[in-house]
């Protein structure tokens, strides 16, 4: 069983949080891989991307939640959230694990005759105050996770 919470603060006090229980994967990242890609939608993207995106390019903009609903799906302790900025100036996140890549949405650039920045890429942070999990990011792993979903609660303080 693994938690997930993403904690809501005033100040430094928090004043809510949202806890996801759940059984995580242990192998096979490559069916949770093509699990978060089936689930990848439109309806994630923040408007500002929306405006932006290229609507035949379905994994344009999703990358980071992508990545970051990999890496607490997993019972994997050695992957590393890592980003590297792109042909279009824009950062672009995926894991790794010593030398191997996963990457949820690398084929926005291969279906574009581009390739990732990988060889730009750098162990990064998650965005945002505590590198707390992405609501986004919740939303897509609770797609992924089905019936492995034990919990899904917000407690307020």
């Amino acid at each position: 069983m693994k938690i997930v919470e993403r904690h809501s603060y005033d100040g430094s006090k928090i004043t809510k949080t949202r806890r996801l229980v759940f059984e995580p994967y242990s192998c096979d990242i490559s069916k949770v891989i093509q699990l978060i890609q089936q689930n990848i939608t439109p309806d994630l993207l923040k408007r500002k991307k929306l405006l932006y995106k290229d609507p035949s390019n379905k994994y344009y903009g999703h990358c980071y939640h992508a990545s970051q609903a990999l890496y607490y799906l997993m019972d994997i302790d050695s992957l590393v959230p890592m980003s590297g900025e792109d042909y279009r100036e824009e950062k672009h996140w995926w894991l790794q694990c010593d030398d191997t890549i996963y990457d949820c949405t690398a084929d926005q650039y291969y279906s574009v005759g581009q390739e990732p920045p990988y060889n730009k890429g750098k162990k990064s942070k998650w965005y945002g105050w505590k590198e707390r999990p992405q609501q986004i990011s919740l939303e897509l792993m609770i797609r992924v996770l089905g019936d492995r979903l034990i919990e899904d609660r917000v407690d307020k303080y």
